[in-house]
């Protein structure tokens, strides 16, 4: 009895550092109207890229859990779909996860991405932006999308997104920010 009571404590103790909040994971909040963080990550084609190679433009940044996982894969094909409208309307598309390269080269031509997907294998971007999260030990980016206007400043924050529905949320915001600011 006192073995499993004290396997139950571990357990729970190895669950609680788990969660953000409560003293696992620590990071940035980025908030709208603040700068973007900066940084620098490989694509799945080795090429070097950040916020800074997009000034100028609008920015969708998505941050995903996890390569060939199904709300993912959703995600990154509605992404795909949309791409023409986004691009019709200023936006260029990257999205991130902690996978590294080779899992993000497979991934973008099992699904034909045709955008940049940037490794964060390090996960200190998921931590700048906030997006980092743990459950029992397993790390993964929050399904967040920051919407990044051409002066490089956050202009919208999606946070717990559906999949199927993100892109056309960021593709109808976006049109009525480009709106609001003429």
């Amino acid at each position: 009895m006192h073995r499993r009571w004290a396997l139950l404590m571990v357990i729970g103790l190895i669950g609680l550092l788990s969660f953000p909040a409560l003293g696992g994971v620590h990071g940035g909040n980025p908030q709208v109207g603040q700068d973007a963080p900066a940084f620098r990550l490989q694509d799945q084609l080795g090429h070097w890229r950040g916020p800074a190679d997009y000034h100028g433009h609008w920015l969708v940044l998505y941050f995903y859990p996890k390569d060939f996982t199904p709300g993912c894969t959703t995600e990154v094909c509605t992404f795909r779909d949309d791409i023409a409208k986004l691009r019709q309307a200023g936006a260029n598309v990257i999205g991130v996860s902690l996978d590294d390269v080779k899992s993000h080269a497979g991934f973008a031509a099992k699904y034909h991405v045709p955008f940049p997907l940037l490794a964060d294998a390090n996960r200190q971007v998921a931590i700048r932006y906030g997006v980092l999260t743990s459950v029992v030990g397993f790390h993964f980016a929050k399904r967040t999308t920051f919407l990044i206007a051409p002066n490089g400043k956050i202009a919208k924050i999606y946070r717990d997104v559906d999949p199927k529905e993100n892109a056309a949320q960021v593709l109808s915001d976006l049109n009525n920010l480009k709106k609001a600011a003429t």
